[in-house]
């Protein structure tokens, strides 16, 4: 019986690292293609796709970045990332508050679990009429965009934060309404503190969707060059160059690296925020 045991733990510990390894290709494969490629020339890569570039070429970073409309692009997916942050930052720990903390009312179950419907609803069902609801108010713009990333986070953030609210003592805000603060007070002072691993992790995944999302700047920004993203700028790459591959995946790589530093800065806010949130729940 021991013996069995023994070969089976072996067997499940070969499978398992053969599953990481095949698992770490998957992922890093891709990577290492954009990363070999962007220092080649079109005629190298063309010759030896997978092959290491026999220089470090830097004409495809030089061209790129001398590009002043490069820089309108990521200028535009940063004003558009710093304050829809700003937006989720702002509404999505006050709505929770208030939900979490009035849930025993009528009124406000129905507004969280109205809020709840947005998990099952693919987005391919929603983006036609909010396409045409944009139109009709004239916000095909980087403003519109900002208000809908707002909207639309509101589903994950307050499936995240209400739970996270509620598993929290509300002695803690009693004794702060005896020494005299306000509602307002408790929750800049209080919960804000108390949710912040939580509300660092939203930030941080909103971050990364808002940063590389493709289907509604497509949707909203497409028709004005001017306004266009980075996804949008690669995507209408391959028109622009000719098919210049090598110069796409240096574009990949300098539109990836921003949002790599957030995650890899931030990776241990979002363990410590989920962490946090198995334990209270």
């Amino acid at each position: 019986m021991r013996l069995t045991i023994k070969s089976e733990g072996l067997g499940w510990r070969i499978l398992r690292n053969v599953v990481l390894v095949l698992g770490i290709i998957i992922i890093l494969g891709p990577l290492y293609l954009v990363l070999v490629n962007s220092f080649k020339t079109m005629p190298e890569a063309g010759r030896n796709f997978f092959a290491l570039p026999q220089s470090l070429n830097f004409n495809n970073y030089a061209e790129l970045l001398s590009k002043g409309e490069y820089w309108g692009y990521v200028w535009n997916t940063t004003y558009i990332t710093f304050f829809a942050i700003l937006l989720v930052v702002l509404i999505n720990p006050t709505v929770s508050y208030a939900i979490a903390r009035n849930s025993h009312k009528t009124y406000y179950k129905l507004i969280y679990f109205y809020l709840l419907l947005g998990l099952f609803v693919p987005f391919q069902v929603i983006m036609l009429p909010l396409t045409k609801i944009m139109t009709g108010i004239h916000l095909l713009n980087p403003f519109g965009l900002i208000i809908l990333y707002g909207a639309l986070s509101l589903t994950r953030g307050v499936f995240l934060l209400v739970n996270y609210i509620q598993q929290m003592p509300a002695e803690i805000e009693e004794a702060a309404r005896i020494d005299g603060c306000s509602t307002f007070q408790i929750y800049y002072s209080i919960i804000l503190r108390l949710i912040a691993p939580m509300l660092v992790t939203l930030v941080i995944m909103d971050a990364l969707w808002f940063w590389n999302d493709f289907m509604l700047p497509l949707l909203l920004l497409n028709k004005a060059k001017e306004f266009w993203t980075l996804p949008l700028f690669q995507y209408n790459f391959k028109t622009e160059y000719s098919f210049n591959y090598t110069m796409a995946f240096t574009s990949y790589l300098m539109a990836m690296l921003p949002i790599i530093l957030v995650y890899a800065f931030g990776q241990k806010h979002i363990i410590a925020g989920l962490t946090e949130g198995a334990v209270k729940g």
